[in-house]
């Protein structure tokens, strides 16, 4: 198990704008990432080392965001002003998240501007809704030349994540320490003055540590 990629909710003048933002902090040619036409979602992509990448994501308007969980932990960020929505952890086995939820993994798809299906399984979001420190977690059903980014990696790297949380109710969520998971990725824990979560994410880039 390992990070895989970090959402981040379109602020108030939508998916375009912010994603350009971003993109400018931190040396990044953005990529179209497509739509999630199970979850009312579409999102652009910033691709990081390591096979990470960083989704920035905004809602549609569409009846379906209203009944996906994803469209409506999206909807609720972007409403409250935008910013981190949350860390996602992908492992190659779900069997043990399913058991330990006591719930089914579902599937998810979304196809690429240039035609390519993306296909994975994940599990968590509901987790991620009710308590936003909680990372969900993803299974990829394609190769890893199709993950994200892959064919246009970056050379900036997560260097850590700032969580306002317990890093206990991590654990007690993954079944390991955060740091297990995260491995070369340090995480700043601490207390939560408001709803727990991801707060800051710091990168190493060609200009140097930039934390947004």
């Amino acid at each position: 198990m390992q990070l895989d990629h970090l959402s981040y909710a379109s602020e108030p003048d939508g998916l375009i704008p912010t994603t350009k933002r971003l993109a400018q902090a931190l040396g990044v040619e953005p990529l179209d990432g497509g739509y999630h036409p199970q979850f009312g979602t579409r999102n652009m992509l910033l691709p990081l080392a390591g096979f990470h990448y960083l989704e920035v994501v905004e809602v549609l308007d569409h009846p379906v965001a209203a009944n996906a969980f994803f469209g409506q932990a999206v909807r609720a960020r972007s409403e409250s002003g935008g910013g981190w929505l949350g860390w996602v952890v992908s492992t190659d086995d779900l069997t043990f998240f399913e058991r330990r939820l006591e719930r089914s993994a579902v599937e998810g798809h979304r196809t690429r501007p240039d035609g390519v299906e993306l296909w994975w399984k994940q599990i968590g979001l509901k987790g991620l809704m009710a308590d936003p420190q909680l990372p969900y977690i993803l299974k990829w059903e394609i190769d890893d030349a199709l993950r994200p980014g892959a064919d246009k990696p970056s050379d900036v790297q997560i260097v850590e994540l700032e969580i306002a949380g317990s890093p206990d109710r991590v654990r007690n969520w993954l079944g390991m320490d955060a740091g297990e998971t995260l491995r070369d990725v340090r995480v700043k824990w601490v207390s939560p003055k408001g709803q727990p979560g991801l707060m800051s994410v710091a990168f190493a880039t060609a200009d140097g540590i930039v934390r947004i």
